[in-house]
This record gives C-alpha cells, sequence and structure tokens, in this order.
C-alpha cells in the first residue's frame, strides 16, 4: 500500500508498505540538500546522500526491508518512494526550467546525465564497464542496482532520463559519479525559472 501526501509547496510525503518492506520518504524541491537517511544499506545511504546534496532537494528516507534476503527490495522500494515524492511535490509543473544535463567527474569517472521533466517517463542507460552489474560495493550493494535506481526514480518521477558513464575504473567512483550526475541535473530541471510564468509546454500541460 502506498500513500501520498503533498505536504506544503513543492513538498510532499510519501509512505509505501509491503511484505518486503516500510519506506517514508519526504522531499522539499525549494531545499538546500538537507539529509536524514537511513535504508540499512550504507552505501545507499551515501549515494542518496550525494543525490540530495547536490540536487539541493532535503530528502528524508527511513527504509527498513528484508536485507537478510537481499538489499534489492529495500533498495528498489526506496527508490519509487523518491520518484513518487519528486513527481507528486512538482505538481502541474508551472514555472520550472523542465531540462537539466550535467557532466561530473570523480576522480578517473565521468558520467553525464539528461532529464525531461515531461511527463512521459523513459530511461536510457549507458556506458558502464563489464563487471560493473556483478561488483558489491560496501557488502550489500550490488553494481547493478544503479541503474535500477535512477530507472525507478524518473519512472515514478514522470522524468526521462539519459544516464551515460563517460569512462571510469573503481566501482564506487563509476556508481557516485552517476548520482551525483543525476543530481545536477535535477537540479536544473526542477528549478524555478523566473521568467516562466506557465508550464514550460507547447501543449500547456506536462
Amino acid at each position: 500500500m502506498t500513500t501520498i501526501e503533498i505536504t506544503g509547496e513543492r513538498r510532499a510525503r510519501v509512505e509505501r508498505k509491503t511484505s518486503e518492506s516500510h519506506v517514508v520518504v519526504e522531499v522539499d524541491l525549494d531545499g538546500t540538500g538537507r539529509h536524514e537517511i537511513s535504508t540499512g544499506v550504507g552505501f545507499y545511504d551515501h549515494m542518496l546522500t550525494a543525490l540530495s546534496r547536490h540536487s539541493l532537494i532535503d530528502l528524508t528516507v527511513q527504509s527498513e526491508g528484508d536485507l537478510h534476503i537481499d538489499a534489492h527490495h529495500t533498495v528498489e522500494d526506496t527508490a519509487i518512494c523518491i520518484g513518487e515524492a519528486i513527481g507528486a511535490a512538482l505538481g502541474d509543473k508551472a514555472g520550472i526550467r523542465r531540462y537539466g544535463d550535467a557532466l561530473v567527474p570523480l576522480d578517473e569517472a565521468l558520467a553525464q546525465a539528461v532529464v525531461d521533466v515531461s511527463g512521459r517517463p523513459y530511461f536510457v542507460h549507458t556506458g558502464e564497464p563489464d563487471g560493473q552489474v556483478t561488483v558489491v560495493i560496501g557488502g550489500q550493494y550490488s553494481g547493478s542496482l544503479t541503474q535500477h535506481v535512477l530507472e525507478s526514480i524518473a519512472h515514478h518521477a514522470g522524468i526521462t532520463m539519459h544516464v551515460r558513464l563517460v569512462g571510469g575504473r573503481d566501482p564506487h567512483h563509476i556508481a557516485e559519479a552517476q548520482y551525483k550526475a543525476v543530481a545536477r541535473a535535477l537540479r536544473q530541471a526542477v528549478e524555478r525559472d523566473p521568467r516562466e510564468t506557465g508550464v514550460p509546454s507547447t501543449k500547456g500541460a506536462l
């Protein structure tokens, strides 16, 4: 069961309960990157902290799940809730910039993210080296989860998102550069444009 609540202007809260996890997420799109994150998966906490800090979206996450089986359910359900919260907080999308593009390095790794807050969920992910999907980072986080998390956020927020790894060797850096690139692109896309008074679409709706 999922409950979505608008808690203020461009703010939302999502609670999701299943037999596999219990997740509560709160977002404020006009934040400063404040974050309180607890998923039980240390590396994922680190990535979501980066997502919040570099997007300037305030993010609160409290997740409990069946980590004795695998981290996948908890990680996925948390990403679903983050996407739903962002989508709800955007409302009718009036006044936003809509598009965002970021190219972010982390030492030897370089990642690009391009987003369109279009209301049409679509996800393209390219460039990760062979072996990245099978590596385990921090003891619990499978490298395959990065694509899964970003795709879940894009789908449930109603965002078109392209993520491309330009290069990289270290699995930690490869994952983190992608989260940071998405964060910076989201920061641009959800920002208010002072010259845009309506919905940024020729159709008049997104």
